[in-house]
């Protein structure tokens, strides 16, 4: 139990225990100006129906996806979640476990962990995969700092068709430690090989690829990485596990290290969270891995068991040993994504995947046939693509809300050179009908 100080007395033993004369003291860092004079403006007391009245309707002031038509990606997407995902992820046993910390009481959270590593591991074809992180940012800058700390280099290369959010989270924890970032010149949404090995040199710690890339695009990564792999560094792969399901993996590829955001995989948008990051790596790499991993084994009755293998995460050891100070096991995540894969199994992940191409290139195809409308790049793309309008993307993204459909994400936001474009992202969930309605309005808006 703490101890709250409550009187005069004990207020005033507090402030010369600590070395302040009065109160005021402690806030001389704030500025006066930001210092609130009096008492804040709260209502009087209400009960617990009144309150919970208020509460809702505030909350139907917000529009969500079961209210629009999405269009929308650059990360996030409106994938389609089966009910039995729901149901089974809102156990109280699953939805209340945290850290595993004592594997003899914990085997179900560890099973679910182990399960879930070996279906990434599937999944992008690689060899390890750790008990997931924050997001996709977050995994992607454990990467890069993992290829720093392995290479001992101090230089990535970074392609602007790499997610520009993920970019500036691994540069931002990359800088303390001395991490320079390099950009591959991406002319026509694709990298320039022949700038790629231009800049190679025995300083570049990794190449940075997506794959598709953050413009919906299908790249040729192979040769990419080859040449990366010829100058001592490493190649790491943002992948979308969806596009997994009809695309070559990218450890068949030679990748060294896979990252990913797992929101696809059975979690709603939801506001732009909670999300899931997916880190898998090659087998010599394993101890370097953030977080944990999960194995299994027999015990003395020769029953199988499951256990933290190993644990690299600075509460589970020294400080200055850890591999990371700030991953974390997104536990109900990755649990939802377990469950979301077990269900889809890989045919459905590739019915899925198909679905979302074959969905894309209609909208495509359709929005092309408006005069003045055109892809942006002349490359294969998955469920994303960037479309070039003869008017403003946001005067067309504003009309199509106001039927009802959120137009795609204008990539002005990026801050990558390419404000006229507008980026679109078709999964499973949309409908002939809801792409007609939005070819329909974006005519309309255009011969107006």
């Amino acid at each position: 139990m703490h101890y709250i100080p409550n009187t005069k007395e004990d207020r005033a033993a507090m402030l010369e225990a600590i070395g302040a004369k009065n109160f005021e003291e402690l806030l001389r860092a704030i500025p006066r100006e930001l210092r609130l004079e009096k008492p804040l403006s709260l209502p009087t007391a209400k009960s617990e129906w009144e309150v919970r009245g208020r509460m809702l309707s505030l909350a139907q002031k917000n529009e969500d996806l079961t209210k629009r038509i999405s269009f929308m990606g650059a990360g996030f997407y409106d994938h389609f979640v089966p009910a039995a995902v729901r149901a089974l992820a809102a156990r109280s046993e699953l939805y209340t476990a945290y850290t595993p910390y004592q594997p003899e009481v914990s085997q179900g959270t560890i099973q679910i962990i182990y399960e879930f590593q070996s279906m990434i591991c599937q999944l992008f074809g690689m060899d390890a995969a750790n008990a997931s992180l924050y997001d996709g940012a977050t995994a992607l800058a454990e990467a890069v700092l993992l290829a720093r700390t392995h290479t001992n280099r101090t230089k990535i290369l970074w392609p602007v068709t790499v997610h520009p959010h993920y970019r500036r989270v691994a540069e931002t924890l990359g800088r303390p430690l001395g991490l320079e970032a390099e950009t591959i010149a991406s002319p026509d949404g694709v990298v320039s090989r022949a700038d790629l090995r231009g800049k190679l040199d025995n300083e570049i710690a990794a190449v940075v690829l997506q794959y598709p890339n953050f413009l919906g695009i299908i790249e040729e990564i192979e040769p990419l990485i080859e040449a990366a792999h010829e100058r001592g560094a490493m190649a790491i792969v943002v992948a979308d596990p969806i596009a997994m399901g009809i695309l070559e993996p990218p450890g068949a590829l030679g990748a060294d290290l896979v990252v990913g955001e797992g929101q696809a995989l059975g979690i709603p948008a939801s506001y732009g969270g909670p999300a899931l990051g997916l880190f898998a790596a090659r087998g010599e790499l394993v101890r370097r891995i953030p977080g944990r991993i999960a194995g299994v084994t027999k015990d003395r009755q020769n029953q199988r068991g499951f256990v933290l293998t190993l644990q690299t995460r600075e509460q589970h050891i020294r400080r200055e040993r850890a591999t990371s100070n700030i991953c974390t096991n997104q536990g109900l995540c990755a649990t939802t994504a377990a469950i979301y894969l077990s269900l889809v199994g890989p045919k459905g992940l590739r019915d899925i995947a198909h679905a979302c191409t074959a969905k894309a290139h209609y909208l495509a195809k359709e929005l092309s046939k408006i005069p003045g409308v055109a892809l942006a790049f002349p490359h294969p793309f998955f469920k994303e693509f960037a479309v070039r309008f003869p008017v403003s993307p946001t005067r067309i993204a504003n009309h199509l809300l106001e039927e009802g459909i959120l137009a795609g994400v204008p990539l002005r936001y990026f801050e990558i050179g390419m404000d006229d474009l507008l980026l679109v992202a078709v999964t499973e969930q949309r409908t002939k009908d809801e792409m007609d309605a939005y070819v329909a309005v974006v005519r309309e808006v255009i011969s107006s």
